[in-house]
């Protein structure tokens, strides 16, 4: 069994009412919920982490190395565009992990096609709504199995 990590960044808590024609009608607490769920069943255990504070982000990610989670599954939000402090925090962790997307960013706006994330990620999921929390934490099961 491996620990898990889920981070979601800012304004993901407003999913399920924040723009469901791009986001999607699922809330924030149905993905995690069925995310725990998943991960159990693959025979892990998950903790999830949201804040809207780039300073909360950074110190959990930090902490992700203390309590010895195995990889992290980011939807970094809106600091994807625009945070090299927590870009920062994973170089410096070196904890695996895979960077998500609910919407296609790339079929976005041009500011949203740059991350600082992406390079540095074991691989990154965009545009499969919620169903990409899944394939995320059935992508992280491979990885920690495989390592």
């Amino acid at each position: 069994m491996s620990r898990l990590l889920l981070i979601n960044g800012p304004n993901l808590n407003l999913l399920g009412s924040r723009e469901p024609d791009v986001y999607g009608a699922t809330s924030l607490a149905d993905i995690e919920h069925r995310s725990i769920e998943i991960a159990r069943e693959l025979g892990h255990e998950l903790e999830c982490f949201q804040s809207n504070a780039e300073h909360e982000l950074i110190d959990r990610v930090q902490r992700a190395a203390v309590d010895k989670i195995k990889f992290i599954i980011l939807n970094p939000g809106g600091f994807t565009h625009t945070s090299v402090a927590l870009r920062d925090a994973f170089l410096a962790v070196q904890i695996p992990f895979i960077e998500i997307h609910l919407s296609n960013t790339f079929a976005r706006e041009k500011f949203r096609h740059k991350s600082y994330f992406s390079d540095i990620a074991s691989s990154c999921l965009f545009g499969f709504g919620a169903y990409g929390y899944e394939l995320a934490l059935q992508a992280a099961d491979r990885h920690v199995s495989s390592s």
